[in-house]
């Protein structure tokens, strides 16, 4: 996900997110004898950029992420220790038809916040918006392998001819086209949450635009959301099924996107799980509150390699990539336990069973910074592209500290190491960012991906000709043809399949469409009375079973 950021988006995405000194993929504040909220029953947490919308089919960042994670549920959920357990569906289910057909039994007491049971019917009407052409959430791409979904996002068939039907009110049935070995995995992601059909029905193009016009099969409902303010709430929802483990009756949120003013709301019992980074986060580093946090991400710079475009040449691009001193970086701009990534495909997302090394790991390119080799191969990419003269890239980013401080390091470093070259930096708001991504009128695009399922065909996926959210126009015929394969005639083959995912990776390393620079980490400032926060590396943040001591 990524976040426009997760997507990430966060956006988009977000997000993901083991840890120097704190909780590892999933924990707990430690103890102590004071709290810093002023009720035992509610806890304040913050959102690093605007809510944009709570319409799963029609947007996809990782403010909304996080936002549905603690409010809505899919079939499954990720538990405590990581693992995919029943949300919805009664059990996790096995496939049959050669791993091509689940069938999902649906919980009969699960009920939306306003009362209405959550049908089948109303998993098939939400995936059917969201694989639809016309879905604006750059997300449809992600339910490629579902029978007849690259059709339908191609807008050749009807979103109808999904092979997800609802069997009765509570048996769901989705046919594959191929075997998918992480289909499981996927079912925990906001993408694949239902949606009240009636209610989308009832609201039309209006839904998700405020959280009156939104309703919530999670243990919380959000409330008190316009469509445009930087604040709100998430309710308990009286309906959710397993009360039991809900502790807390409200969660406010609110955007923060300065590291300082969250340190400040921290310090004043404003916020009880307060993100920094920056200068902020390096002063902070010995704060007995202070929680690393390790996510399954990576910030990059995506290239623009669109026909025109300066990136498009594949020497500049190399050249930009060895240029970058990522432990100087790391340790002395972000300073927050952040470390240096060498591959798209995140560390310690997953292990290549074939190998039983990490995949990011065996993977890193022997050589990642040369400031001499990266002089020379500009100096040659420019004569090849014909470029005289000076020329100038625009890099665009987000507003928040992090990303404005990255983006001076790497105004900087370029313009000093390379000949010819004026960086020229946009750090905007969410909307406005997401908007030059969209319309490609960038050079550099510094952004994100936070993984949604362990599998590095997550991230490779994203830079595939076709997908949605390939705003760097990326199109390298060996890159599509291991990703095809691994996804259609080898995914049933762990050994083919996983060699297909090396190759994939290791033409990124020598085309560079995508500049990795960091891995993610989240710091947090903790009330020390927060307990049962699952910080999942795969996944957004969850604080439904969280609660304060008193």
């Amino acid at each position: 996900m990524k976040n426009k950021v997760l997507l990430g988006g966060l956006a988009v995405g977000l997000s993901v997110l083991l840890a120097a000194c704190g909780s590892k993929a999933s924990g707990n504040a430690s103890s102590s004898s004071s709290s810093t909220s002023g009720s035992t029953t509610k806890i304040s947490l913050m959102q690093n950029s605007e809510l944009l919308s709570l319409d799963n089919s029609n947007f996809a960042d990782l403010t909304m992420w996080n936002v549905l994670e603690n409010s809505m549920e899919g079939l499954y959920r990720q538990d405590s220790n990581n693992k995919v357990s029943a949300g919805i569906a009664e059990s996790v289910v096995k496939p049959t038809n050669n791993g091509k057909t689940y069938t999902f039994h649906l919980r009969h007491n699960a009920k939306w916040s306003n009362g209405d049971a959550v049908t089948a019917n109303d998993f098939v009407k939400s995936w059917q918006r969201s694989v639809s052409a016309k879905s604006k959430s750059g997300y449809n791409y992600i339910f490629s392998g579902i029978k007849n979904a690259d059709k339908i996002s191609d807008g050749k068939l009807s979103p109808t001819k999904l092979g997800a039907k609802a069997v009765d009110a509570h048996t769901l049935q989705v046919n594959l086209e191929h075997p998918m070995p992480y289909f499981s995995k996927m079912m925990i992601l906001p993408a694949f949450f239902p949606q009240d059909s009636k209610v989308v029905q009832k609201y039309g193009s209006k839904y998700g635009t405020s959280s009156d016009k939104t309703v919530f099969d999670g243990p919380f409902k959000v409330t008190g959301w316009t469509g445009t303010n930087d604040s709100w709430k998430l309710l308990r929802n009286s309906h959710y099924y397993d009360q039991k483990a809900i502790h807390l009756k409200e969660i406010d949120m609110q955007v923060v996107k300065d590291a300082n003013t969250a340190h400040n709301l921290f310090s004043k019992g404003q916020l009880d799980d307060a993100t920094i980074t920056g200068v902020t986060a390096q002063g902070l580093q010995k704060d007995k509150n202070l929680q690393h946090v390790q996510k399954a991400g990576t910030y990059y710079l995506r290239l623009n390699t669109k026909s025109g475009k300066t990136l498009n040449n594949v020497k500049l691009r190399q050249a930009v990539s060895l240029a970058i001193d990522r432990n100087h970086l790391t340790k002395d701009v972000l300073a927050d336990g952040s470390t240096p990534a060498y591959t798209y495909v995140a560390q310690g997302l997953a292990t290549d069973p074939t190998t039983g090394k990490d995949f990011a790991t065996e993977m890193k390119p022997s050589e990642t910074y040369n400031v001499t080799k990266a002089k020379q191969l500009w100096k040659e990419g420019l004569k090849e592209a014909k470029v005289k003269g000076n020329v100038t890239l625009e890099l665009v980013g987000a507003d928040d500290t992090m990303y404005k401080n990255v983006a001076q390091y790497l105004q900087g470093t370029l313009q000093q190491k390379l000949s010819n070259v004026k960086v020229s930096t946009q750090n905007l708001p969410t909307k406005s960012w997401s908007g030059k991504e969209a319309a490609g009128t960038f050079d550099f695009d510094q952004t994100f991906w936070l993984a949604d399922f362990g599998d590095p065909e997550n991230f490779l996926s994203i830079l595939t000709k076709n997908n949605p959210q390939n705003y760097g126009h990326y199109a390298d015929s060996q890159f599509n043809a291991a990703m095809t394969d691994a996804t259609t005639s080898n995914a049933a083959n762990e050994s083919s399949y996983w060699k297909d995912m090396r190759t994939a990776q290791k033409r990124l390393n020598e085309t560079m469409p995508v500049v990795p620079l960091y891995s993610m980490v989240e710091s947090h400032l903790v009330n020390p009375k927060l307990k049962g926060i699952e910080y999942h590396p795969v996944g957004e943040n969850d604080y439904t079973r969280a609660y304060l001591e008193k």
